[in-house]
């Protein structure tokens, strides 16, 4: 009951001053970016029943962190699963890694990053043009693995019209204190006639980074000692000293990427291709020390003496992209556009330098076909997608044997707007999935997933919504097939291959406003799932024997149980123009929350707190200056064999000055100094599998300039 009173205090006062802005028709209402992600026709995010977000570049380049999910970490539904610098991945709405898709340009990312904690996804923000985020069914056109969301990572290398420069290009460059890191990055863009060619190439190079205090946590260490006092029947004082506190060992990470496009653009076509390579390498924290810059003998020598392991992981990605469209308009279909990716994805997890361990391989191919339509009044897409994939694992730790994954999907999608702004909108996708183990055999999968929603737009930028969804997931390699010692979530996982298919029946009601200078919106949802899967503490058989601890780890089985998930998001923005001290002063604000109950009684693991993101800025023109907090409550309902995480307050500020305000380079050319995590607060995101034996770095300046031309 104290969740739904909690909604319904959250929604009063924003209902109520929707309902009086609905009498202000005469105002201006803000533009808003295109997602192109949504099937069907153009719309905007503000024409969304569900909650999207639409970050373009600028905004991406100023959140930039070392990975995906920390990059969007802050955005209203969105948390991380921090590990490390180098291999997170984005968490929406207490769903991350096999029930979030994460996409290049529309298709998936083809790589290893769902499997495992530690594999880092092969999509980064560092490159992209903008970066789209569909939460909760907003997604389902793109299959059962999106039950949770999509991101949708734009890179911009295939173009699908004519830049209105022939020739652009821009640079950009940052240091990192926290890492005594950089980030570079570039592009450029020619325009030939018909032809577009575009160059993309990033680099980083993370150190070791600081943290507040102990790498451990309180909790973690209290346990500790706890265990060893029970175990030598005496007092035990704890070695503190020996413990790793200020630098997150072995944390390191370096990422380049190299990529280029090219397109053929006509008056109602469009062809293009796109090459792109990624490498990395970067360490495992909690998993030992690294003196990253040392050469490998001298490393070899220092493990050799101290018996250490330094695991890291030496990671590459090849990906070839084809997209091609054309409008036809002939009065039933409006426009086709086809991508098809092939991608190439290996890394080695070593145990020490020069110590190979399990190799990881991903080979996979993806297309999908989209044929936008008009039938009378109603507007929509239809079309097909296809997946044919294949991840093996090769060594002592490999706790996945090779499986290959085939899937064939068809989707529609329908909407209709009437002249009153009422408007009516639904999907359906049938998809049939199979999974082929090299040990237990084939599998396989018959999905449905639909939607139905109606909203009404009102001319003073009031927008009511509700959607009612279904939608099954087949259950990928790991929860099938996994049996072995995963070191980087230190558990001996154990997978079931008798798994069932996985539903979940969401409810979503949206309300917002949009003016001219700012707007308010709250997303509410339920989602009932059935046989949700999930990782738990279980046992093995061993010589006739349970056991609940195989090769010194504990063991944790996938099982399959009722799930109950409900939340939400509330936010709002607000510019006064020409204020305080003659600065246009921009706030913003939200508040996310959900909370995940197992039909037995217990938690879902990995669930995010009630997190508050706040912010101001000042701007002049020429100079701004801005200051935002986070406020992560504690996480008290941890799941079997998890301990609770404790909140966290952080503020960051930042400076930034228009270069091109005196003559320095095109539009966009910028300087800036941040100051992230300016009180150093220790960080412990609930959503990670690390979140007892590393934090998230400290207290950092970070100093950088964009230049466009």
């Amino acid at each position: 009951m104290s969740r739904f009173l909690l909604l319904a205090v959250a929604s009063g006062p924003l209902l109520a001053a929707m309902a009086h802005a609905q009498q202000l028709e005469d105002q201006e209402l803000r533009a808003s970016p295109v997602i192109v992600t949504a099937p069907g026709p153009d719309r905007t995010a503000d024409e969304l029943i569900g909650n999207a977000t639409v970050i373009e570049r600028e905004d991406v380049l100023e959140m930039l962190a070392g990975s995906l999910g920390d990059t969007l970490d802050r955005q209203p539904g969105v948390s991380t699963t921090f590990f490390g610098q180098a291999a997170s991945r984005p968490v929406l709405r207490g769903l991350g890694a096999e029930r979030v898709q994460v996409l290049t340009n529309g298709i998936g990312v083809i790589d290893a990053s769902a499997a495992s904690p530690d594999h880092q996804v092969a999509a980064d923000g560092i490159d992209a043009e903008r970066i789209e985020i569909l939460r909760g069914s907003a997604a389902l056109a793109y299959g059962g693995q999106a039950i949770g969301g999509v991101v949708n990572v734009i890179d911009g290398l295939i173009v699908e019209s004519l830049p209105q420069k022939p020739v652009s290009a821009e640079l950009f460059g940052a240091y990192n204190s926290v890492n005594e890191g950089t980030e570079l990055a570039g592009r450029a863009q020619f325009t030939g006639g018909p032809l577009v060619f575009t160059l993309s190439a990033s680099q980083r190079d993370f150190g070791d980074f600081d943290i507040p205090d102990f790498a451990e946590s309180s909790r973690f260490r209290a346990l500790e000692e706890a265990e060893e006092a029970e175990h030598e029947g005496e007092e035990h004082e704890h070695d503190e000293e020996a413990e790793a506190r200020d630098t997150l060992e072995n944390s390191f990470a370096e990422t380049q990427t190299l990529a280029a496009g090219l397109s053929w653009i006509g008056d109602t076509t469009f062809l293009g291709i796109a090459v792109r390579q990624q490498t990395a390498e970067y360490g495992l924290p909690g998993h030992g020390g690294h003196e990253h810059g040392h050469d490998e003998e001298e490393e070899g020598e220092d493990h050799e003496e101290e018996g250490e392991e330094s695991p890291f992981i030496d990671l590459e990605q090849t990906r070839v992209d084809i997209r091609g469209g054309i409008s036809v308009n002939n009065g039933f279909l409006t426009d086709i556009v086809a991508t098809l990716a092939i991608a190439d994805y290996d890394h080695t997890e070593f145990e020490a330098p020069g110590e190979a361990g399990t190799v990881y391989k991903s080979e996979g191919v993806e297309g999908r076909v989209e044929f936008g339509h008009t039938l009378g009044d109603y507007s929509g897409a239809f079309g097909l997608q296809f997946i044919d994939k294949e991840l093996s694992a090769f060594g002592d730790e490999a706790f996945i044997t090779p499986t290959k994954t085939q899937s064939i999907g068809a989707f529609l999608y329908e909407t209709r707007e009437w002249g009153n702004g009422l408007g009516v909108e639904g999907g359906l996708r049938i998809e049939t999935v199979e999974l082929d183990n090299t040990i237990s055999g084939s599998v396989d999968f018959d999905l449905l997933s639909g939607s139905v929603g109606l909203h009404r737009h009102f001319e003073s930028g009031v927008f009511f919504g509700g959607q009612l969804s279904y939608t099954e997931r087949a259950p990928n390699e790991s929860e099938l097939f996994a049996f072995g010692p995963h070191l980087a979530s230190e558990q001996f996982e154990v997978g079931n291959a008798a798994l069932g298919k996985e539903s979940g029946l969401n409810l979503e009601g949206t309300a917002r406003w949009r003016g001219a200078n700012g707007g308010i919106g709250i997303n509410l949802f339920v989602t009932e799932f059935s046989d949700f899967v999930f990782l738990t503490p279980g046992l093995i058989i061993e010589d006739g024997v349970e056991v609940d601890e195989a090769d010194d780890l504990p063991v944790f089985a996938f099982v399959q149980e009722d799930a109950s998930f409900i939340g939400g998001e509330i936010y709002a923005d607000y510019t006064f123009k020409n204020g305080l001290l003659s600065a246009d002063w921009t706030f913003d604000a939200s508040v996310d929350f959900v909370n995940a109950d197992l039909d037995s009684g217990g938690n879902v693991p990995f669930i995010p707190p009630v997190t508050l993101n706040a912010g101001a800025s000042a701007d002049w023109g020429a100079w701004e200056l801005g200051a935002a907090i986070t406020v992560a409550g504690d996480q008290d309902d941890a799941g079997a064999g998890q301990l609770p995480t404790d909140g966290y307050t952080t503020l960051d500020l930042r400076a930034e000055v228009d270069l091109s305000d005196f003559g320095f380079g095109a539009d966009g050319t910028e300087a800036f100094i941040e100051a992230r995590n300016v009180t150093d607060e220790e960080v412990r995101y609930s959503t990670s599998v690390l979140k007892d034996v590393a934090p998230a770095p400290g207290q950092n300046i970070r100093v950088g300039i964009r230049v466009a031309f």
